[in-house]
This record gives C-alpha cells, structure tokens and sequence, in this order.
C-alpha cells in the first residue's frame, strides 16, 4: 500500500497518490519517498522553464516556472513519465521513446543491444527495425558459416530487456518491426505463438504499398535478401495477409505499421526513411531519433453554457500555447543517453502533443462514442490542436530559430518555418490519465468501474466518475448496481439503467471494431507522428473480421493499427472476464 502520509494539497486521487508514490516521487536510499506531489510539479516546472535562458539570459523566469507549475498542478497537462519522474533529478533522461538502428553485422546488432540496456536503466523504451539483418541460413562470408536471422537475435534484445526491466520504475518495453518482403517473413508472424516468448516485445510488421497491391490483385510479391537486395523467393500476398491476420486472432500479434503511409508524412526525409516505432507505435522514428511528449487533458478543456458543457477552445489554446513551448524546452535540458540520440533530438526537435481524457469528454458532452458527431468532434478538435501547436512552434522558430535540420525539410520546401519537425501525437497515457483521474488517451472506456494493475503487484479499482454522478443525478444508483458493474463492466445489458445513458456508457467491447479504427483515422487525419490505439474484439470474433478491420485502416489512412481479441491470452492486458487492467 502506499504512502498514507503523502501531503495531497492538490486534490488528486488516491489512485494518483499511489501512482505517484509507486512511481515518480523521489525516495531516499532507503525507499522512503522524500518529495510531495507539489514539490514533484515545482521540481519539473522549474528544470523544464531554466531552458528559457538559453535564448534569453535576461528571460523572466519565474512566470514561466509559474505557467508550467500550473498546468500541471491543474491537471491540464503532463508530459510523459520520464519528465515526471526524472526533471531536475540526477538522471535527467526525459524522453519517452527511442529508435535504434540495428544493422547487418554482428558489431551493429551488439552495439544496440548495449544501447538498449542504457535506454531502458533511464526509463525509455527503444523500437527496431530488423529488416536490414541478413535471413536465416543465409551465408556469412567472413565465417563460411550461416546466419541464425533476425528472429533469433530479436532474443537477444528480448533478455537484455528481462535483466534490466528499466530500473524497476518501468516495465522494460521494445518494438520489433519486420518488413513483410524479408526472407523471414513467415517466422517473424508467427514468433509469438508461444506465449514466453518475447515478452518484452511488441510485434509489428511493416507492410507497404507494393504489398497490399498484390493482395488486392491476389497476386505474388518478391521476398528480398536485404544482404544483396536481390529477389530470394515469390509469396502469395493473400497466403502472408492470412497468416498476419490468423496470428493476431490468436494472441493480438503482430499489429501492422503501413510504412509507405508513415513515410508520405516523414518531415525530413533527406535524412531517410522511417523504418521503426516506438514500443506503443504511436511515434514513427528514423534511427537515434526520440521524442517527448505530452498530453492535454480534456475533461479540463470543457465550460458549461445553459447548464450544458462545451469545447472551451479559448482555454485549450491557451494550454497549447504553454505546453508547445513546454515540450521545446524539455529537448534542451534533456541528458540523452547516447551522443547520437542527442545530435538527432536536437536536430530535428520533434515533440508529440496529445490528449488524454477523450471518451469522458465526451460522455461530458452527450455524445455516444460510437456515433457521427464523435467522428466530427474528434476531426474538429484534433485539427485546432495540430494548427495551434504549429502556430506556436512557428512563433517559436521566430524567437529561437528553425530546427537544425530545417533545410531540405519539408517546411523548408513550403516556406514554412518551424521550431519542430513534428508538434502532434497520440500516445496511449496508461498512468499519466491514472494521475489525471480521466480515461486513457482517446480510447473509449475499459468498463465502468474495473481493477488495474500496476507492475503486478499493485490493484487499483477504479470507478467512472461521471457515471456514479449521472446515475445518482438520475436516480437509479444503487451500491447493488455498481456490485454487479464490477464484475461485468459493461451495463449494455441492464434494465436497470436508461438507454440513454447506456448509449453513454459504451465500453471498448461494446463498440464494434469499424467504429475503432475510424475514430483513429479520424485523429490520425491531423496529427503529425501517430495514433496509440487498440481495436477490440470480442472472445468470438471471426477472423474475418480482423482482416477487413486491418484493410479498414490502411484505406483510412491510419499509419497503423493493433488488435486484441478478448479472451486469446492466458494473461492478457485488458480482460472483461476478471474485469482487470494491466498497465
């Protein structure tokens, strides 16, 4: 149990108050915390706005400090963890996401796995790209041996996370990416059948459009040797497809990344091709590339108008305003872990802005999740997001100048200047919404009242507020009702409850699939990096149903998607039988 003697002068919750005391507070040697939830925020806002002198030597300070303090201290926004956990602290590692390369020697591959270790004892998570690795039993000329694959060195990387599980503040996490015309293909789909395997990893395999040409036209693609580039062998592209969706049915793995779609919006590609993501995959990287991030929380973005909430979009510009400079200043005071990763940060200064809070906003606003105007309130809101984070960052490039990498960019080329390469994400903000007390990022509701673990050893039960306000405002609350939510999570069924507010209360397995994905392509359409989004299904679900959910999403756009059938894991991450979430 936590620290009951923890001041809590802000209001927050005691699933926060755990959250925090678990996680991000600093504790002595002895493991006793020594800082209060206030003096974490003072901490952060005061590291974060010592950036502004920099630019200013004479810079006020102070108010930034101020602005910065606030916003968090109102739960308005947060930044990602590490920033939470580490401003103004020794280790000073504030980015949440890294990509490393691994190239094809021995040398390369080690080298990341020793990068790996280093980014993970500082709380980030790190993605790869294994495409360039020679196949398996191809020949090593230095050696006249075989190479043992990408799949078996993906082990390597699988226990080096095991060992350092991120200094026990984080539960180590990798993304391994594969592209679908490597010899190895087939092995990489079905490496998580056994269900100890991997599991630090996610899976995802990088599809393009070449690919998904000869799906359409059920017809053949070359597999290519990435030592030579030369064809090794013809697939069937319906034959793979199958296989990707049969193997995701069964475990929720791999997902897919669309790289083609991720590359037509790469800021700067004169540095290359993206190949990889982060370990959630909402932030597409090029090699030693990181990004920090951040999230408004919208259940703070709402005034009430003839005893009705709306949109308070004058306040939410306000807060953007803030946290864009927030997040440029983060990428300055930054201690990167490796020279690399420091030279790319700064040269291309990418942050991800996000929101959290999404599904309360909208119960908040009497829209149903799964309805038309979700659609438009998602697309109208998250384009003023991304145009006011652009106009800041473009205010910023005026007072600080544009980003390093700026010529040969795409800004560059549209006479647009910018302070960051990208300014938008949507990341999945599994404790930072515990913090907040609102739900995860823009997925709909996990249940009505559930219980989430917290690195394993922590239960924390959670009850919706707005539904317990609107069911006592309404009259038909009873502790006899919230008993049985708890152990079904879903109130679709009840007779006890008004359909209006089950149309409210609709939970990421009542909302069907197509209504997922078009959610995330509607946030997708307007915003610069990617979207951290699950599309659930049922125990009974057909595998039919995941493939035209996949193909839904390359035809909408998204950059990529990640599904999970209820039920197809022993241990799984959200499970409506047992009502649990592991975060």
């Amino acid at each position: 149990m936590f620290n009951m003697q923890i001041k809590n002068n802000l209001n927050l919750t005691e699933n926060a108050l755990i959250v925090l005391d678990k996680r991000y507070l600093k504790k002595d040697r002895d493991g006793n915390v020594i800082e209060t939830p206030e003096e974490m925020f003072h901490r952060v806002a005061k590291n974060i706005a010592s950036a502004e002198f920099i630019y200013n030597p004479k810079a006020v300070v102070s108010a930034v400090e101020k602005e910065f303090y606030e916003i968090m201290t109102n739960l308005e926004f947060l930044p990602n963890s590490p920033t939470l956990m580490n401003a103004g602290r020794e280790l000073q590692q504030l980015a949440a996401c890294f990509v490393l390369p691994v190239d094809d020697s021995l040398d390369s591959i080690f080298e990341a796995v020793k990068d790996t270790a280093i980014i993970h004892q500082s709380g980030g998570g790190t993605g790869f790209s294994f495409s360039r690795l020679r196949p398996k039993n191809d020949r090593v000329s230095t050696t006249s041996g075989v190479a043992s694959g990408p799949v078996s060195f993906m082990k390597v990387f699988n226990t080096a996370t095991e060992v350092i599980k991120q200094g026990g503040a984080r539960r180590g996490a990798n993304m391994g990416i594969l592209r679908v015309d490597h010899p190895d293909i087939m092995e990489f789909i079905r490496a998580k059948e056994n269900p100890s395997e991997f599991t630090n990893f996610n899976l995802s395999v990088g599809i393009d459009d070449n690919f998904m040409k000869a799906f359409e036209n059920d017809s053949t693609f070359d597999l290519i040797n990435p030592r030579n580039n030369k064809a090794a062998k013809k697939l069937k592209a319906k034959d793979v497809f199958n296989n990707i969706v049969d193997a995701a049915w069964k475990n929720g793995e791999p997902g897919i990344v669309f790289l083609d779609t991720i590359n037509r919006f790469n800021p700067t590609p004169h540095l290359g091709r993206i190949e990889a993501t982060n370990p959630c995959g909402e932030q597409p990287l090029l090699p030693y590339e990181a990004c920090n991030l951040g999230s408004v929380n919208l259940t703070r973005m709402l005034k009430k108008k003839d005893n009705r909430y709306e949109i308070d979009y004058n306040k939410l510009e306000r807060i953007i305003n803030i946290a864009v400079r927030f997040l440029d200043n983060v990428i300055d005071v930054n201690k990167y872990p490796l020279p690399q990763i420091d030279r790319m940060c700064k040269g291309n200064r990418k942050i991800g802005l996000g929101i959290m809070g999404f599904a309360d906003m909208l119960i908040l606003l009497n829209i149903p999740y799964s309805s038309q105007a979700a659609l438009d309130t998602a697309e109208r809101l998250m384009k003023f997001i991304d145009e006011k984070a652009k106009e800041i960052s473009m205010e910023l490039a005026k007072e600080r100048g544009v980003f390093p990498n700026y010529k040969g960019s795409i800004y560059e080329k549209s006479g647009v200047i910018m302070r960051n390469a990208t300014t938008t994400t949507i990341a999945p903000t599994g404790t930072l919404s515990i913090i907040a007390n609102c739900s995860s990022g823009i997925e709909p509701l996990y249940g009505i009242t559930y219980t989430r673990k917290i690195l394993d050893d922590l239960e924390l039960k959670v009850i919706n507020p707005n539904f317990e306000e609107i069911a006592k405002r309404k009259g038909f609350y009873s502790e006899r009702l919230m008993d049985t939510i708890i152990a079904f999570g879903s109130i679709q069924e009840r007779t006890d409850v008004p359909d209006d507010v089950k149309m409210l209360f609709t939970t990421a397995h009542d909302i069907t699939p197509e209504d997922h994905v078009r959610i995330q392509a509607a946030f997708q359409k307007y915003t610069d990096n990617a979207v951290s989004k699950t599309v659930n299904f049922h125990e009974d679900a057909d595998k039919s149903d995941v493939e035209k959910t996949f193909l839904l999403a390359y035809k909408l756009g998204c950059k990529g998607v990640t599904i999970y059938r209820s039920g197809s894991r022993e241990r799984q991450v959200l499970s409506c039988r047992n009502n649990i979430q592991y975060c």
